[in-house]
């Protein structure tokens, strides 16, 4: 038996992106669930820690979409390498906050993305210490009832449960559409793909896939959730 999981790191068809994201969207839905019933039994620690499995795991979405306008091996490679980073995947934890805050506009969000920014490994060193016992600064034994306390559990569930509840199925032909317009215009322009992600939601639309929007009056907050870096 191997003592190591293989992971796959090549390129996918349509049908597989959409198979992954639905794949991603059904277990962030059930990770999320199970922090709200520990959330509710007062076991904190562990609802915290669920709850940021499950951002996580919603996280995938975008870099699978992103892998679908891969258009060389080097990109291919990032997008792996990002879909098994538990800290490029939990980088929109903060999102509801700033949404709180004010923030409408993709300027507003650029916080989530700056590569300067600790976020994300906080996030991750909360799911560490939500998990296991360890020995912090000048010897002091970290206790996860101890550390994490109930308003942070239930900000951390709440967020699991914005990114994961009420997703429909991701279908082959939406994947298509999203090739079909990002993909010629991917990473140049942001007025290029902005104009680019407008066209696909029209043709979404027109598809049944999606339901009337106003894409235009709200893309400066959808951008980068459908799968864009900014």
């Amino acid at each position: 038996m191997n003592k190591k999981l293989n992971g796959y790191k090549g390129m996918l068809t349509p049908q597989q992106i959409a198979d992954g994201i639905n794949a991603a969207n059904k277990n962030a839905n059930r990770l999320a669930n199970d922090a709200k019933i520990l959330l509710d039994a007062e076991r904190y620690p562990s609802a915290t820690s669920l709850a940021i499995l499950s951002i996580e795991e919603s996280g995938k979405i975008s870099i699978l979409r992103s892998l679908a306008l891969a258009r060389d091996e080097k990109e291919i490679t990032e997008c792996w390498k990002d879909y098994r980073s538990h800290t490029k995947k939990n980088v929109s934890w903060t999102f509801p906050e700033l949404f709180v805050n004010g923030a409408r506009k993709l300027e507003d969000f650029r916080p989530l993305f700056d590569e300067n920014s600790d976020h994300p490994y906080v996030l991750d060193q909360l799911k560490q210490i939500s998990f296991y016992t360890d020995c912090l600064g000048k010897a002091h034994w970290s206790l996860p009832d101890d550390v994490i306390e109930k308003s942070l559990a239930q900000s951390l569930v709440q967020t699991a449960n914005i990114f994961s509840e009420n997703k429909k199925d991701v279908t082959v032909l939406e994947i298509e559409l999203w090739i079909k317009h990002l993909k010629p215009v991917w990473k140049t322009s942001m007025t290029a793909m902005k104009t680019a992600l407008v066209n696909w939601n029209k043709e979404m639309i027109e598809n049944g896939l999606s339901p009337k929007n106003n894409m235009e009056k709200f893309i400066d907050i959808k951008f980068r959730f459908l799968g864009t870096k900014v």
